[in-house]
């Protein structure tokens, strides 16, 4: 497209604008091939969409959905409710691919209630409201099949799938089944159990899947009195039976103040590209609904954008009549008899607290599960974590880590470790013997071995690593930063691993001067650090520990004059150890290496014969 053409499409689109009318409404933009790709609602039609083809649009995907769109229209309505619902159902009528995509919950199971002669209770996947009344969907599936076992053994509904119809029952068409012998039902097919008493159980399990449970319990209290007034006492039994059931169970899911009555709880959880939306109905004081909501932001959306989409798809996929909705935060959203709660505390912000903890616990879950899937995920997302914890130009694939061993100053090396997209990468491991320090001055030498590790790196123009981790605090990071910065003048982010006085790394330090970064021990990043600490302590030790025995060895042999590696390796080979050599008599070494070695070998050990 030309500029010319791009300019022409601009004057086209501001001159639909300016035609807008000033009212509430939904608004539907369309690409080159007429191609619905995004669609909004406003209080004001004229305000919102002129607000796109502004020259001071700031987001980036703004721009790019405003270079895509050739022309405008828009559906005016009464209210603003009104147009969230309008915008809701254009969005799930032509899924357009700038909007939000929700992640639909058709593959959770919901619960049926038949319209049947004699209904059915079941858990199905399968929604079509013509054969009956559908409850859910319910995303913890454990939830759902506690609720069908109580209503089970409540009301004992047939499980049979035979259509019965009113003159089948009449007419004795039917036979009863194994339930009913078990006692698992009433045998309404036959009339054992009375039509009228059936539908009266149905009702009340309905209550329930509605959440109404304190109301099914005040009924079987007032007619389990009633039938013990009129010495009815097996009658009673059973209706005792059925509330004391329903008690242990309301006993089990009732968090919050049976005060609290038809509320809608949402919160969200965020992440560059992706949002949770938990959504909570409490009836009774009675949680009897969570469910959350997972959507793929395009545009950059902000919680509130989110929220009120949200608000809107709960209303209709649970049918909400709820008069009060408890949200996290303000949200300009106008609906009819409905209040809109911002608690602070009490048992309100309790319930905010739990739905929030829903969203998080399922954003967890997703994550885990992705990661199952691509183990590299996992990987990047633990990359990306510590590059916004550190504020980090870019994320750090590569991170390497020193250490010093030595014991008062001898056989002084250090080790250096690579981990590369936060995993060892052993065949990068460096080990280096300490050449210019004398004594035991573990700063002095660290900066040798930092100095030498990046100048060789700098002058073969190999890859420097995105991130420095110093085996120590404050101390070690001030070397390690003068060997780069100020020596070399290498620009290489620094960080530190402190330990406490139990000789346990409890603080990741950042910055000069160094300041505690906050993370916790519990961490999945926090393990990783560790692990980095630990692998280099292990490779100095092990390193240092080879020098010293190697040492030992030279020491006793290599020093002898007239002796070489092949004599000192077939003495070695045949007496095992430096002790016994000095041990053996002259004959014994002769039989491996000679006459000749063997009284050199001989007269070192034993000077004074």
């Amino acid at each position: 497209m030309t500029q010319e053409e791009n300019e022409a499409r601009l004057e086209k689109l501001k001159g639909i604008v300016k035609a807008m009318p000033e009212k509430p409404g939904s608004y539907q933009y369309y690409d080159a091939e007429g191609t619905i790709i995004y669609v909004g609602k406003a209080k004001n039609l004229k305000s919102r969409v002129s607000s796109y083809f502004h020259t001071e649009v700031d987001r980036f995907k703004t721009k790019v959905l405003v270079s895509k769109i050739w022309d405008i229209s828009y559906t005016v309505v009464n209210t603003e409710e009104d147009a969230l619902l309008l915008e809701n159902a254009l969005i799930k009528k032509y899924n357009p691919r700038y909007n939000v995509l929700l992640k639909d919950g058709k593959t959770y199971p919901s619960i049926c209630i038949t319209k049947e002669y004699l209904p059915r209770i079941f858990p199905t996947r399968n929604i079509n409201k013509k054969w009956g009344t559908y409850y859910g969907p319910y995303s913890h599936v454990g939830a759902m099949h506690g609720v069908l076992d109580l209503i089970k053994k409540l009301y004992r509904p047939r499980t049979c799938r035979q259509p019965m119809t009113k003159e089948g029952v009449e007419g004795r068409k039917y036979q009863v089944c194994l339930e009913y012998h078990i006692k698992n039902c009433g045998a309404p097919c036959i009339g054992k159990q009375p039509w009228d008493d059936y539908q009266k159980n149905i009702a009340q399990a309905r209550e329930i899947l509605k959440g109404n449970t304190r109301e099914v319990q005040r009924q079987l209290r007032d007619d389990m009195m009633r039938l013990a007034e009129e010495l009815r006492f097996e009658e009673a039994e059973e209706l005792k039976r059925r509330y004391l059931l329903l008690e242990q169970f309301v006993a089990k899911s009732e968090v919050v103040s049976h005060t609290i009555d038809n509320v809608d709880v949402l919160s969200i959880t965020n992440d560059e590209k992706v949002a949770f939306v938990n959504y909570i109905h409490v009836s009774n004081g009675q949680i009897n609904q969570s469910f959350t909501f997972e959507y793929k932001k395009r545009l950059a959306e902000t919680d509130e954008e989110l929220l009120q989409l949200a608000i809107v798809e709960m209303r209709e996929r649970f049918q909400s009549e709820a008069k009060e909705i408890i949200l996290p935060q303000e949200v300009n959203i106008d609906l009819k008899g409905v209040t809109i709660t911002v608690p602070q505390r009490g048992d309100k912000k309790t319930l905010l607290e739990l739905s929030l903890m829903n969203g998080r616990q399922y954003k967890f879950d997703r994550l885990k599960q992705a990661e199952k899937l691509n183990p590299e995920q996992k990987q990047v997302r633990l990359m990306k974590e510590l590059q916004d914890l550190l504020h980090l130009p870019k994320m750090p694939y590569q991170i390497e880590c020193f250490d010093n061993s030595n014991i008062s100053g001898t056989d002084a090396v250090a080790a250096c470790v690579v981990f590369k997209k936060m995993k060892p990468s052993k065949q990068d491991y460096r080990k280096y013997n300490i050449k210019t320090v004398v004594g035991p001055d573990d700063y002095a030498s660290m900066k040798e071995v930092v100095y030498r590790r990046y100048h060789r790196l700098v002058t073969e123009e190999e890859l420097l690593p995105d991130l420095i981790v110093a085996d120590g605090g404050k101390g070690q990071m001030e070397v390690i930063r003068q060997a780069v910065q100020d020596e070399l003048g290498l620009d290489i982010p620094i960080a530190g691993l402190a330990k406490d006085n139990r000789h346990r790394t409890n603080e990741l330090l950042y910055g000069f001067p160094p300041r505690v970064i906050g993370i916790k021990d519990t961490s999945e990043l926090f393990r990783v650090l560790t692990h980095l600490q630990d692998e280099v302590h292990r490779f100095a030790i092990t390193f240092h520990r080879e020098k010293r025995s190697k040492r030992a060895l030279e020491s006793e042999l290599d020093s002898i004059k007239g002796v070489g590696p092949k004599t000192r390796d077939e003495l070695l080979n045949g007496l095992k150890s430096v002790r016994r050599i000095r041990e053996a008599e002259l004959t014994v070494l002769e039989g491996f290496v000679g006459a000749a070695k063997a009284r050199i070998v001989y007269d070192y050990f034993h000077p004074e014969e």
